[in-house]
């Protein structure tokens, strides 16, 4: 429904969720997806308290699946879960055609929102983000999280950008994973409740939480969702100070998580610790042996193997 406010046309936007959503990886076994194990890592990050899921994103290996394999996450996520949280389907390429059939496609899976990301090594201009977002919202129903990563893709979303997209009733967040706090303060003030924020890094989740984010899309999760969770929630229920000591407690682990290409550590993270999800898929090669006894010291002293 649409209504006016400060003098323009605005509509009252869903929020997906608040809280914790995982990126969740897909696990492999030889040459394909293991869906089994798929099954599993659901099941554990909707019993460990994981608010939403995310599937097909970066850390879900999306640039090496193929239509056929990315599609049948996304269905088998949607069965699996079975509206017991939001599920939202990484949908973004660097072509808007495949963009809007891969959104739509997700779309008549039952997805509950999708995660778009800007176009990376062709690129474009701020005025091509505006004109690609808005022209795969026109052509769906779902509600779009739009995905900034210009450490992935070469592109940055600028806050007057922001502000522009959120004018569209499709376009409801943001998962923001540039790590500039200043144009985050300066994304939220223009856009105000036009544009759910979401962190996208796991060593800010309370930094973006004082500026008024709703939760995370987060890649700890996977190994740690009730901690994650946790963090969340305290923050929103309004002690701040015990959000802030989980955010601290899980800093050294969060940074080595970050030691080697996403999604690498993570998945070796969780080999680890006993999830079997297999490796990761060329062009991502195997941990580098410092990156990983920095990963495997973190995890020990956490308790975590």
């Amino acid at each position: 429904m649409a209504v006016k406010r400060h003098g323009k046309e605005s509509f009252m936007k869903p929020c997906v969720f608040t809280g914790s959503a995982v990126a969740i990886v897909t696990p492999f076994c030889g040459d394909g997806v293991d869906l089994e194990a798929f099954d599993r890592l659901i099941e554990r990050q909707i019993q460990g308290g994981i608010d939403a899921i995310v599937v097909c994103g970066t850390t879900g290996e999306a640039a090496t699946l193929s239509y056929n394999e990315r599609m049948a996450l996304i269905e088998r996520c949607v069965r699996t879960v079975d509206r017991r949280v939001p599920v939202i389907a990484g949908s973004g390429t660097n072509s808007t055609a495949s963009s809007i059939a891969l959104s739509k496609a997700a779309q008549s899976a039952g997805v509950d929102a999708l995660l778009t990301v800007t176009p990376y090594y062709n690129k474009t201009s701020q005025a091509g983000l505006i004109e690609h977002f808005n022209f795969i919202a026109d052509r769906v129903s779902t509600p779009i999280i739009l995905y900034n990563v210009p450490s992935r893709t070469g592109l940055n979303i600028k806050p007057e950008t922001y502000y522009e997209l959120s004018k569209h009733k499709n376009i409801v967040a943001a998962k923001e994973a540039n790590g500039d706090i200043s144009a985050l303060a300066q994304t939220v003030k223009l856009c105000g409740d036009e544009l759910t924020i979401y962190s996208g890094n796991d060593d800010q989740i309370t930094a973006f939480m004082s500026l008024g984010a709703r939760g995370v899309i987060s890649v700890l999760s996977n190994i740690a969702p009730m901690a994650v969770h946790d963090m969340v929630k305290t923050y929103l229920d309004g002690d701040t100070a015990a959000s802030t000591e989980l955010q601290l407690k899980y800093l050294d682990l969060c940074n080595s998580l970050f030691s080697d290409v996403n999604p690498i550590p993570i998945k070796e993270a969780m080999n680890m610790m006993g999830m079997e999800v297999g490796s990761c898929r060329l062009p991502l090669a195997q941990i580098q042996p410092q990156a990983k006894e920095k990963l495997r010291r973190s995890l020990f002293a956490l308790g975590m193997i």
